[in-house]
């Protein structure tokens, strides 16, 4: 009897567990698989389907097998139908106004620091007054021994500027040789090269004015290029080019290649100068820089007139080519 007792006891307290709706439980649970609670007994037989009906098809797995997904990789616009893209810029992005700190500060006041900012980030007008070359060269090949300059200095803009350029060569206890200077207009054709024009007077060897066209600024791989074409009021055609790269050996000691080459259109028989390439110099200098402002060097030039311009020196009993170390200072400020 007491066993019989026990036995019922158990069965009515397992009924209203059966009982029980299960059904909320996933809402607060993590999903689940769909399962087979009929199969499993869990439910009573009057709440399972018939086993001959087929079980409703949900289309989870033949529409997924079906759909087409080739247009998913051209998605790009996420949003809702009838939105704007996502990169559409808002109209209240414009409803404001153009300087926003004119709402704090008033626009009386906020113009003339527009001005002083615009100003002072490109806009001030500066200048520069640079030494590239004040050299003593020393001839080792009997020859007398010279000097030579070639400064330069600018004022003005970033785009527009005023240059003036000056370069000469001469001997010690004698003559000045050739002496030049150059008046330009200088406008900034990019973010590394100006187009420069003007005029050039040279007062050595003879009295000479000539026009000017130019070109000055940085090439690729750093190099220093000043290339011009100069048309004398006698009408020589004549050309030079520069060219130079500061090849940093420490942060103080820098090596500088550089090449110069002339070129003239036609002959000019009072300066000795033949048609065609004149003259070629190619230079390397070591220079040390105390600072930035003020670097002496030493160096080596070699000099060679070329073509009609050698065979008139050679005329005139002069050698048309030399190796001369040079001694000078790179300044600027």
């Amino acid at each position: 009897m007491i066993r019989v007792a026990l036995l019922a006891g158990s069965m009515l307290a397992a009924a209203p567990l059966a009982a029980q709706d299960h059904s909320a439980h996933g809402a607060a649970a993590r999903p689940q698989p769909d399962m087979d609670h009929c199969a499993m007994g869990h439910l009573p037989p009057e709440q399972c389907p018939p086993k001959d009906e087929p079980e409703p098809d949900t289309g989870t797995d033949d529409e997924m097998v079906g759909m087409d997904h080739s247009s998913h990789g051209g998605m790009s616009d996420k949003s809702a139908p009838g939105a704007a893209p996502e990169n559409a810029l808002p109209p209240r992005a414009l409803e404001g106004p153009r300087h926003a700190a004119d709402v704090v500060w008033g626009e009386a006041a906020m113009v003339p620091a527009r001005n002083q900012l615009a100003r002072e980030n490109g806009g001030m007008t500066t200048g520069m007054v640079l030494v590239e070359r004040v050299e003593a060269r020393i001839a080792i090949d009997g020859g007398e021994d010279g000097y030579l300059w070639d400064a330069q200095g600018w004022y003005g803009g970033d785009i527009n500027r005023f240059v003036l350029k000056t370069e000469g060569e001469g001997e010690f206890g004698g003559a000045l040789k050739d002496a030049e200077i150059q008046a330009l207009y200088s406008r900034a054709i990019g973010p590394f090269f100006d187009l420069q024009a003007g005029a050039r007077f040279d007062p050595e060897p003879d009295s000479r004015t000539h026009l000017v066209i130019g070109i000055q600024g940085l090439a690729p791989y750093m190099f220093h290029v000043d290339g011009a074409l100069f048309l004398s009021d006698r009408g020589d055609l004549t050309a030079r080019l520069e060219a130079e790269y500061d090849q940093k050996i420490t942060q103080r000691l820098i090596l500088q290649p550089r090449i110069e080459i002339e070129l003239a259109a036609n002959g000019i028989p009072e300066r000795e100068i033949g048609s065609g390439l004149t003259k070629i110099e190619p230079g390397l200098r070591l220079r040390y820089e105390v600072m930035p402002e003020f670097a002496p060097y030493v160096g080596v030039e070699y000099e060679a007139k070329v073509g009609e311009t050698a065979d008139l020196a050679r005329l005139a009993g002069e050698d048309p080519d030399g190796l001369k170390p040079v001694l000078g200072l790179r300044a600027w400020f």
